[in-house]
């Protein structure tokens, strides 16, 4: 009997381990049917625990003020409360809380879900416009998309706040086990060759991010720049209206044979990758619809190797806060053609996933905050 009891208790302890090491999550949507759904599939991964389903903000605030969550699944359009007024609410509740806001794929919530990425949000994530569009086709990508990031965000915030929980991303999937960490980073010099072109590669947390370093980068560099942000169709329009509107930049998303200008930005669009070619004494846009890589498109490692084939070792590639690996491939062409590859730090990452592997792989010349990075792209352009 003795035996039993003790088998019991540490069987309860593990138990209790284990419920303690999960990512707490609380889904909030005015439709009982999405907020179901979303907590299923949400429960069904192990590191994962739906802990509390709340009907509007108002009600999440409440609940935030009384119980602790590492991530928050938010809505945008509920009564009595909607998602951007409430979002403000919980950041101030609790300031190491990530919030993934809902968004269906419209205009308005693009540009909704940016204003919320702008007052805290870490994320978003396109969701069906219906409960039959999540169990349906779209469902795998809603799920996948849905899963990575809370577990990328949770894990995040485990890390920063214990700094003995990392995850780390395989593809765009977490383990709470593996994520790179500032004392793993190993760095190469600097390519001798000044760049003719500035490459850049994003994802979660990356429109603030963006917004942050171009403000801090002149236009008057001599040099055009593309940008691959891991984002939809819809979305992407928005941003680049969004960084044209925030910076000193004219910034466009990127169209097929669009030729490139020094002092532009061009974004690669939502569902198309983006890349370059030589044509003549010009360099133009190329945009393709090639299976995705690193579960996304467009993505980052196709931009860097078209840069390489089209630059050689003339290319200056910035990463940026993400989840997963992309622009590790990508930068490990740039670097071995002779290019240099830097990388936003920790510290200032949503993520330190994406910039966190080419930052521990040797491929980077410098891991910085990113006012530092601008400034790294001043001098080394020049």
């Amino acid at each position: 009997m003795i035996q039993a009891n003790e088998t019991a208790t540490r069987q309860t302890a593990a138990a209790v381990s284990k419920f303690a090491d999960t990512i707490k999550v609380m889904v909030v949507d005015d439709s009982a049917v999405i907020r179901g759904l979303v907590s299923r599939m949400l429960n069904e991964d192990p590191e994962i625990e739906v802990t509390a389903s709340m009907s509007n903000g108002r009600l999440a605030v409440n609940k935030i003020a009384h119980q602790k969550f590492d991530v928050v699944i938010l809505d945008i359009e509920m009564p009595e409360m909607d998602g951007l007024t409430a979002l403000p609410l919980m950041i101030k509740e609790d300031p190491d809380i990530k919030i993934i806001m809902a968004s269906t794929l419209t205009a308005k919530n693009a540009e909704v879900s940016l204003r919320a990425l702008q007052a805290g949000a870490a994320d978003y994530v396109p969701k069906p416009t219906s409960s039959r569009g999540i169990t349906g086709t779209d469902g795998g990508d809603f799920r996948r998309d849905l899963v990575a990031k809370v577990k990328s965000l949770g894990a995040a915030g485990k890390s920063k706040s214990t700094k003995d929980e990392r995850g780390a991303a395989k593809g765009q999937a977490t383990s709470l086990s593996a994520m790179p960490t500032s004392a793993d980073i190993v760095l190469r010099k600097a390519g001798i060759h000044r760049p003719n072109i500035l490459a850049i590669g994003s994802s979660t947390g990356g429109p603030q991010a963006l917004f942050e370093l171009l403000k801090n980068l002149k236009p008057s560099l001599r040099v055009p720049v593309i940008i691959t942000q891991h984002m939809p169709p819809t979305f992407t329009t928005i941003l680049a209206e969004h960084i044209t509107r925030q910076t000193n930049w004219k910034c466009e998303e990127g169209k097929d044979g669009d030729i490139l200008k020094m002092g532009h930005i061009h974004l690669a669009p939502g569902g198309y990758h983006m890349g370059v070619e030589q044509k003549g004494p010009q360099q133009i846009i190329r945009l393709n619809q090639d299976p995705p890589e690193n579960f996304c498109r467009p993505a980052v490692d196709p931009m860097l190797r078209s840069v390489v084939e089209v630059f050689g070792p003339r290319v200056l590639s910035v990463i940026l806060t993400g989840m997963g690996a992309d622009g590790l491939k990508g930068g490990q062409k740039v670097v071995d053609a002779g290019g240099t590859v830097i990388a936003q730090d920790e510290a200032t990452s949503v993520v330190w996933g994406m910039p966190g592997a080419v930052a521990t792989h040797g491929v980077c010349s410098a891991v910085l905050p990113l006012k530092g990075l601008a400034e790294y792209a001043m001098d080394f352009i020049g």
